[in-house]
């Protein structure tokens, strides 16, 4: 039977956050068993990574659902402002936070978690590190570095 801890690249942030990459059908099952009330999913739709319904499904798991679509070549402020808005909504749910594949959630969660949270720039960067390791994309690190001058 799978988990949420069956998601490529899962992490568990705290007793209220997971983070991972693109959740099979079944792991969304599990993660509204595992008692997941909030889903969000910064991946565009692509049909090559995506479910064909991920929105609807969570829904019909009970789940709340927020798709903020950041584009990989191009992660915007205006992309962080929306997760910004979304995480302070949720709060304390219990929540699945996805992408394709961890890369643009760790980036905005350590940024938020700095940001809102009072997260050490060493506790975001630890985050971020443990998908990010020995990965080059200057896209990235300069949205990173634009969005800690903004902080």
């Amino acid at each position: 039977m799978p988990t949420t801890e069956d998601i490529y690249n899962y992490r568990r942030v705290n007793e209220h956050l997971i983070t991972g990459g693109q959740p099979s059908e079944d792991q969304l099952r599990a993660a509204a068993a595992e008692g997941v009330t909030t889903v969000i999913n910064l991946a565009i739709l692509d049909p090559r990574y995506a479910l064909p319904d991920e929105a609807g499904l969570v829904r019909a798991l009970g789940m709340a659902y927020h798709h903020i679509p950041v584009e990989w070549e191009r992660p915007t402020a205006a992309d962080f402002a929306a997760f910004e808005q979304v995480m302070d909504a949720v709060g304390q749910e219990k929540t699945l936070l996805h992408c394709a594949a961890n890369f643009r959630v760790t980036a905005f969660y350590s940024l938020y978690a700095v940001k809102r949270l009072g997260w050490t720039e060493a506790e975001a960067e630890a985050l971020r590190a443990s998908i990010w390791h020995g990965s080059d994309y200057p896209v990235w690190e300069a949205f990173i570095q634009q969005i800690k001058r903004s902080i």
